[in-house]
C-alpha cells in the first residue's frame, strides 16, 4: 500500500529533526512525505530542505498565511495545501512536526489496513515525557485517533470529504468515518513520543472554539455539557468547562454553519449516548 504523509509545520525547528529522523529509519518507508512550511520565521524551511536533498521521497513546500493563530482551521488549511502536492496513494496521513515514531510504525499500519478492508483510520498512541519516563498523554480515550498522527485509508478520507477547517476536525472525522461504516483502530503497541504536550499555547479563544465545535457537530446542549465536563476534568480546569459551554451557546445564538448534516448529527448523538450508557 502506498503512503502519502503531509506534515504542517509552523516554527518547528526545535522538533523537526527528531521527527524527520524517525521517518528515515522506518522499516516500511512512506512513498512521500510533504513538509509544508507555513509562514515560519525560524529554521523550519532550511531543516526540511536539507532533509529533502538527502531523501527523494521527502518534499518541502512553502505556504504564506497569516501570523494569527486560528485554532484548528490554520493547521487544516496548511494540510490541504500540502495535499494538493501529493500523489494519489492508498493511505493519507496528517502528522505533526513534534512527534517521534517507532521504527516499525508504518509497517504495522500497513498490516492493519491490509488485514481489514473496513478499516478507515488507524494510529498508535501518544506519550509525553515526565522526568525520565514517557507516559500516555491522558487527554483522550485510548481508542481515539489523535490529531498529530492521523492515517486514513483513501476510501474513508474521500467518503468523509476530507478534513473540516476548525477546532473539532480531529473528532468529527472519526465520527463521520463510523457514520459511513468504517472502523477505526489504535494500536497500543506503537508508542509515539509527543515532544510538545497538547494544550501548549491554549488560550480563552481556544476553549471557546471547543464549544463551537460541539455545536458544529450537532451534539445538543446536554451532550455538550457532558463533553465539556469530561474535557475540564481531564485538563483539571473548571474554567475550560465554563468557556466551552459559553462557546457552544454563542455559536447557537449566531447560528454558525455546521460541520455535519442533520442525519450525520443524529447518528453522532446516538453514538455518543451509546458510549456513555455502556460506561454506566
Amino acid at each position: 500500500m502506498n503512503i502519502s504523509i503531509v506534515i504542517p509545520a509552523h516554527n518547528e525547528a526545535l522538533f523537526l529533526k527528531d521527527c524527520l529522523n524517525s521517518f528515515t529509519v522506518q522499516t516500511h518507508l512512506p512513498n512521500e512525505v510533504i513538509v509544508v512550511d507555513d509562514n515560519s520565521s525560524d529554521a523550519t524551511f532550511k531543516i526540511a530542505s536539507d532533509y529533502a536533498k538527502k531523501y527523494d521521497w521527502l518534499k518541502v513546500v512553502q505556504r504564506k498565511s497569516t501570523n494569527e493563530h486560528i485554532p484548528g482551521k490554520k493547521v487544516v488549511d496548511t494540510f490541504n495545501f500540502g495535499l494538493k502536492h501529493a500523489s494519489n496513494h492508498d493511505l493519507i496521513g496528517k502528522f505533526d512536526a513534534d512527534i517521534v515514531l517507532p521504527s516499525n510504525y508504518f509497517e504495522v499500519m500497513v498490516n492493519h489496513f491490509q488485514s481489514n478492508w473496513k478499516l478507515g483510520m488507524c494510529s498508535g498512541l501518544l506519550y509525553v515525557k515526565k522526568g525520565d519516563d514517557w507516559f500516555y498523554e491522558n487527554i483522550a480515550d485510548k481508542n481515539h485517533i489523535r490529531g498529530p498522527i492521523k492515517l486514513y485509508h483513501k476510501a474513508c478520507f474521500d467518503k468523509i470529504e476530507g478534513l473540516r477547517p476548525g477546532v473539532g476536525w480531529d473528532t468529527v472525522d472519526v465520527l463521520l468515518a463510523k457514520y459511513h461504516d468504517f472502523e477505526t483502530l489504535t494500536d497500543p503497541s506503537l508508542l509515539v513520543k509527543h515532544l510538545r504536550p497538547t494544550g501548549h499555547g491554549y488560550s480563552r479563544k481556544s476553549y471557546l472554539s471547543k464549544g463551537e465545535a460541539l455545536y458544529k457537530m450537532r451534539y445538543g446542549i446536554i451532550l455538550a455539557k457532558i463533553a465539556a465536563l469530561k474535557m475540564a476534568w481531564q485538563a483539571k480546569s473548571p474554567r475550560l468547562y465554563l468557556q466551552t459551554i459559553l462557546g457552544y451557546l454563542r455559536a447557537m445564538i449566531q447560528r454558525i454553519p455546521r460541520f455535519v448534516t442533520k442525519n450525520e448529527g443524529s447518528f453522532i448523538r446516538k453514538y455518543r449516548w451509546k458510549g456513555i450508557l455502556t460506561k454506566l
